[in-house]
């Protein structure tokens, strides 16, 4: 079987999609990955074949991304994720890599694609030409409800340039199947979830890089260790002010705490541009979290789906400053779920950020939800089972219906 999954750049979209396409090569099937072209060195780091697909960040921001940014930076917060996902995901993303997945679909001939959920193009190439295709769920789960008209308005005439016709229900979404490495807890409790999705467990990866543990990090630092990011892309787009503003509250907040406090400021950043630091404060380009989140006590993020997943795996408790795209959801969520303090965009001094940081060390139940969840993840059965879906899916191209799976199982 062949399987070609689609991403936008980003580690955290792509991330995702990794232990899908490891458990696929491992059962001895090909897999391949379209991404943006200055993305493909990430693609082929973790080990998998890449090829050039859809809008090159290489090429820089062009006047129509330029002009949405300009609109999105306008907008209430409470309307950005919305505006995102549907102009910038959907309708600029999809006109740009459609048009190559046609043709690379053709010539490759997969006989399933795979996209993460903020990806569109991948379900309408596949969809054109009659592919089977399947999702993985980046984030909790919402059914774009919210946003569907204006989703729809922005992937109709994408679908119309390849012969489709127009989806206004955004019924091709999760037509076939959508794999969720996220537990049913997590999930946002109002969305309709659709037959087709699977629970799987949490498996975290986040190697596509050179780096390794440093030298410092072990079991003899301070406690409390506490870690801070904001991410692989968020601290990369100057609009939205996260580097060097926001990561400098964070430093000037809890520099003089008792403990350690590790910062990541993400590959494109220098660490010397926040300054210099004493010996209990560790700031770092890109370190992944699976080597540094068993020794971790708290972690404070943007609520990017990988950290907050990867956070919970470990049973840590969160501070959550949510900043673009999903993010809000998820801080909602952990919210919800009473997993640690989420923070609103007037609370990013370094006085708020140090007194949520000490209410969180200092209140059990945090730990304990975050545990409680932890366990639940390690229930849910290994991502292997993603392998005998997609094969399913290959084969007959039907919808992989979880209630049917479930009975063929027992």
């Amino acid at each position: 079987m062949r399987a070609l999954f689609t991403t936008t750049a980003g580690s955290g979209h792509f991330h995702p999609l990794v232990p899908v396409a490891r458990a696929l090569v491992e059962a001895g099937h090909e897999v391949a990955v379209a991404a943006p072209g200055s993305f493909t060195p990430t693609v082929e780091a973790s080990g998998l074949r890449a090829f050039p697909a859809g809008r090159d960040d290489a090429q820089g921001v062009d006047s129509e991304l330029a002009g949405l940014l300009s609109t999105f930076m306008e907008l209430d917060p409470e309307e950005r994720s919305a505006f995102f996902f549907s102009h910038i995901f959907g309708g600029y993303n999809a006109r740009r890599i459609v048009p190559d997945l046609i043709p690379l679909c053709r010539e490759w001939k997969p006989d399933v694609v795979v996209r993460e959920i903020a990806e569109f193009g991948g379900a309408i190439a596949a969809e054109a030409l009659g592919i089977p295709y399947a999702a993985v769920q980046i984030g909790h789960f919402f059914d774009f409800g919210r946003y569907r008209d204006d989703l729809s308005s922005q992937l109709d005439p994408v679908r119309h340039s390849v012969g489709l016709p127009a989806d206004p229900e955004l019924a091709m979404l999760y037509r076939y199947l959508l794999l969720s490495l996220v537990p049913p807890s997590y999930q946002e409790p109002d969305a309709e979830r659709p037959p087709t999705m699977h629970h799987l467990r949490t498996v975290v990866f986040d190697r596509s890089g050179s780096e390794v543990a440093p030298p410092w990090l072990g079991p003899d630092l301070a406690r409390p260790i506490i870690y801070a990011t904001f991410g692989t892309e968020v601290p990369n787009i100057p609009p939205l002010g996260v580097f060097p503003g926001l990561f400098r509250a964070v430093i000037d907040g809890l520099r003089d705490e008792v403990g350690t406090l590790i910062v990541t400021v993400s590959r494109g950043k220098d660490p010397a541009d926040l300054g210099p630091q004493p010996p209990h404060v560790h700031v770092e380009q890109y370190l992944p979290q699976s080597l540094l989140l068993p020794y971790c006590d708290l972690v404070v993020t943007h609520g990017g789906h990988n950290t907050v997943l990867a956070a919970l795996a470990h049973g840590l408790p969160l501070v959550v400053i949510p900043i673009v795209a999903d993010q809000p959801e998820n801080a909602r969520r952990c919210a919800d779920l009473d997993l640690g303090r989420t923070m609103g965009p007037g609370e990013r001094t370094p006085d708020a950020i140090r007194t949520a940081v000490r209410e969180v060390l200092g209140e059990p139940r945090y730990r304990q939800n975050a545990v409680a969840v932890q366990t639940e993840m390690e229930a849910l059965p290994v991502v292997e089972r993603a392998v005998e879906l997609l094969e399913g899916l290959a084969a007959e191209k039907t919808p992989r219906l979880a209630a049917h799976e479930a009975r063929r199982t027992h």
